[in-house]
């Protein structure tokens, strides 16, 4: 997100795995989310992620892990993801772990082990 010219925020996602067994399928996951601390309470973040969860969609993405806030990032559809099957490898964060379901009915007889790419996970 840019004002004035000036970068204020930014919104990145991630390509993750899910497997179950031999099977397996591809989402995304929202993260980082920065925005300027002087932007910070303008709605910044919220466009960012609106605009970036469109265009996932729009890309044929219809399922987005996060970690995070579940007050902030359930407004925008996420739900805790353990409950559903859907576990993080790197370890359990209780109902910060979460997911959205883009399109409905995509999780439908999906559960699995999310893996995020050693690459993230090393930053």
């Amino acid at each position: 997100a840019d004002a004035a010219g000036m970068v204020v925020g930014h919104v990145l996602f991630t390509r993750v795995t899910v497997r179950r067994g031999e099977d397996g399928w591809s989402a995304l996951a929202l993260g980082p989310l920065a925005v300027l601390p002087s932007q910070q309470g303008h709605g910044v973040g919220s466009r960012l992620i609106r605009a970036g969860l469109d265009a996932c969609l729009a890309a044929g993405q219809p399922v987005v892990f996060v970690v995070g806030a579940p007050r902030f990032y359930g407004r925008f559809g996420f739900v805790e993801a353990a409950p559903m099957g859907l576990i993080w490898d790197a370890g359990a964060v209780g109902d910060a772990w979460q997911v959205a379901e883009l399109t409905p009915g995509a999780l439908r007889g999906r559960t699995g082990i999310v893996s995020y790419r050693p690459e993230f996970l090393a930053v």
